[in-house]
């Protein structure tokens, strides 16, 4: 039975540090600034023999009002009452404060498992803090250093007898059930792509305070993230697991990306870099508008910017239950979408509220949809009837005379759909007629809105006997006064 470890304490005290140690990858942002943590996190982690859930979460800050520090507080309890183990981290070398006294006692009374943690705590600088910290009354502190890796085999030994009576206490007997190798065969063909070990991977990106954070919020049917008025709240980019209506889905929540002159704070790089290494691994990539002023020219990089990592892409416009002229609007979405993004002809644009959960199910349905023509296949024999019908309705020039002839197309690969076309004089080829060969597989196909990637490639027709020496028969060779063989 696995157990979720959540990792709590004041900002800078290198949790984020130790969290990116136990998953074995740097999978949230560290910096020196206090507070670049403000989402939970979640990671399976590994220590030793033990496999676990870990959660990163906000430092703790003495707010309790609905500022954006108690907005985080209450979210960083929460991960605390979810939790099997709290790990309540200080720093040994800042000694232990007012702050961390008052935590302590919050955590004494939320959580019957608290581990003691001095981070930071290499070298002779830290011994007084790791004295300091027995007052909180939590047990003897671990000295830990989470960014050299130091007790790292103390915190197994604490987690071990922990766990061995937390899985005792909870331990579930199942009926016992004959299972035969072709019932688990029969089980395995039920599940179709996507699957709960394989989700449909989705990113949801825009410029800041277009409302993702809360789109993905009651998608869920929680408020998993931090939300508010602030623009530029979220900074890691935070991936939840869950299913969508049926489907099993990881849904990656981004931080806002504003334009690159004004991304002047290292922090920021970070946050941006993050979101798009989430583009990068995404299926489908959900472009959040907001409905007051779409289409900025940041909204079109990064749906730009999707299209060109070859990603399935939707286009929402978000606060649509605050639109007036709704269908007038309606219309000047599509009219601008079609004229400003040509590469994405036929993607779909759907209007949502994350305010109020209108749109979704049209969402969740666009997404599929999205997601199952980046995967299509067209045979070889369809492609080909295709390309003649093409040529005949709008042959290839001549350039200089010559006819540049299509010989045949196949389809390379998938995810997005990519074909390669043979043909002569590929160079010659003018990008018009590639454009309308990729419109024509966009009609004929039934593939709106997907990057299609089209190659032409040269088919060699040389004489493959050109540079080859002819030999003479041996029988002739004393006709024509050549020596044989033997040199007679």
């Amino acid at each position: 039975m696995s157990f979720t470890l959540a990792i709590v304490g004041r900002p800078n005290v290198g949790k984020s540090t130790l969290f990116n140690r136990l998953v074995g990858k740097r999978l949230a942002l560290v910096d020196d600034q206090p507070g670049v943590t403000r989402d939970l996190r979640e990671g399976e982690a590994r220590l030793g023999d033990l496999r676990f859930t870990v959660i990163d979460t906000a430092g703790l800050e003495e707010a309790n009002d609905d500022s954006l520090q108690g907005r985080m507080r209450r979210l960083t309890e929460r991960a605390v009452d979810i939790a099997d183990f709290c790990l309540f981290m200080i720093d040994a070398r800042a000694g232990v404060t007012s702050t961390d006294r008052m935590f302590a006692e919050i955590l004494r009374k939320k959580s019957a498992h608290v581990l003691l943690a001095a981070n930071k705590g290499e070298g002779r600088a830290a011994d007084d803090g790791v004295m300091e910290a027995y007052e909180l009354g939590l047990g003897e502190p671990l000295r830990l250093s989470a960014e050299h890796g130091e007790g790292m085999g103390d915190l197994l030994a604490e987690l071990i007898p922990l766990v061995d009576d937390f899985e005792s206490k909870n331990k579930v007997i199942e009926p016992e059930v004959d299972v035969t190798l072709e019932d688990d065969e029969d089980a395995e063909e039920v599940y179709v792509a996507p699957t709960k070990s394989k989700p449909l991977q989705i990113a949801v990106v825009g410029r800041p305070n277009a409302g993702k954070s809360t789109l993905i919020n009651k998608i869920l049917g929680e408020d998993r993230l931090l939300t508010g008025p602030e623009a530029g709240i979220t900074r890691d980019a935070i991936s939840l697991q869950m299913e969508w209506g049926e489907t099993p889905v990881r849904i990656f929540d981004t931080a806002g990306m504003r334009k690159k002159a004004k991304v002047q704070e290292k922090l920021e790089k970070l946050s941006v870099g993050d979101g798009l290494r989430a583009v990068k691994f995404a299926e489908v990539v959900v472009v959040l508008l907001d409905a007051a002023i779409p289409f900025e020219q940041q909204d079109l990089r990064i749906a730009d910017l999707a299209e060109r990592e070859g990603r399935a892409v939707v286009v929402a416009v978000n606060k649509w239950d605050i639109e007036d002229e709704k269908q007038e609007k309606l219309k000047e979405l599509k009219e601008s979408f079609t004229r400003l993004l040509p590469q994405l002809r036929g993607a779909p644009l759907i209007t949502v509220s994350a305010k109020t959960g209108r749109g979704l199910e049209r969402l969740r349905e666009a997404v599929l949809r999205a997601h199952e023509i980046w995967n299509r296949r067209v045979t070889t024999a369809q492609l080909n009837r295709w390309l003649t019908s093409m040529i005949e309705a709008h042959p290839p020039p001549a350039p200089g005379g010559r006819r540049i002839k299509l010989r045949y197309a196949t389809q390379v690969k998938t995810r997005p759909p990519a074909f390669v076309v043979m043909c002569s004089l590929p160079e010659k080829l003018p990008t018009s007629y590639s454009r309308y060969l990729v419109n024509g597989l966009r009609e004929d196909f039934d593939m709106p809105g997907t990057p299609i990637r089209l190659t032409m490639r040269s088919q060699s027709q040389a004489n493959p006997y050109k540079d080859k020496k002819k030999s003479t028969p041996s029988r002739l060779r004393k006709h024509l006064g050549k020596p044989s063989y033997d040199g007679k």
